[in-house]
């Protein structure tokens, strides 16, 4: 069956995003679960603290053995990241997507303030959500996201959270590979060589044209990046197994 693969989605999104991942894993004889954090999906309504959506991903690799392959993207990303810095008996790989700059106050501030005003909108939000989706995403990334419906009013708490991580700290832990996937258009690859020169054993992956949510805007060719990873994976786990 080769290593299984526990899937971590973005912000206000949840695991239906990874459908076109999760079919593509199962289609190649792996073992797949992509998992909701606090406050999305089935969580909806739940608060986000970052120590229970490490645990959400603690959980998700219990399910399926104790270890495994986490792929995470965005909000996914830095949590797969302080996930396998605080529990490396779990992972035997990590690929963290879109996730390559250090949240650091003065963004954070200006998100929140962005946040706030969207949140006061009669609707908070949710119509503009569903427009820039089906602007920015191909017809089966917008579906695929829209299925599991989105977290509007959890923005604000994974904003405070997001103040006290710390990604290049904990990728320095990580002693697992680590592939670092960035759409060429991504906002949040501005530190990507440092967060690479963080990583004991890192790989750099730059998708041409995708933007931020790779994983949905060029399904394919992250789906074989996270193949290509789980057979590294493998190779590694047989030489640690024996």
């Amino acid at each position: 069956m080769g290593t299984p693969v526990v899937l971590v989605h973005g912000l206000r999104s949840s695991r239906t995003m990874w459908r076109a991942q999760v079919e593509a894993l199962e289609r190649a004889g792996r073992t797949a679960l992509a998992i909701d954090l606090p406050g999305h999906g089935l969580r909806r309504g739940e608060a986000f603290t970052q120590e229970d959506a490490i645990d959400a991903v603690r959980q998700g690799v219990d399910e399926l053995g104790g270890r495994a392959l986490v792929v995470g993207l965005s909000l996914g990303g830095y949590t797969g990241i302080a996930h396998a810095a605080r529990h490396p008996e779990q992972v035997s790989g990590l690929v963290a997507a879109a996730c390559s700059t250090v949240p650091w106050g003065p963004v954070l501030q200006g998100w929140s303030v962005a946040a706030r005003g969207i949140g006061r909108l009669p609707d908070a939000g949710a119509a503009l959500n569903e427009r820039l989706a089906h602007r920015m995403l191909p017809p089966a990334g917008a579906a695929d996201v829209a299925a599991g419906g989105y977290a509007l009013d959890v923005v604000p708490g994974v904003l405070k959270e997001a103040r006290g991580v710390d990604p290049l700290g904990d990728l320095a832990r990580v002693q697992v590979p680590v592939w670092l996937v960035n759409g060429r258009y991504d906002h949040f690859r501005t530190q990507e060589r440092r967060f690479l020169r963080a990583c004991q054993d890192g790989r750099l992956v730059v998708v041409p044209g995708a933007t931020h949510l790779v994983s949905l805007v060029a399904p394919e060719r992250f789906t074989r990046v996270v193949l290509e990873a789980a057979d590294v994976v493998d190779a590694a786990e047989r030489t640690r197994v024996s």
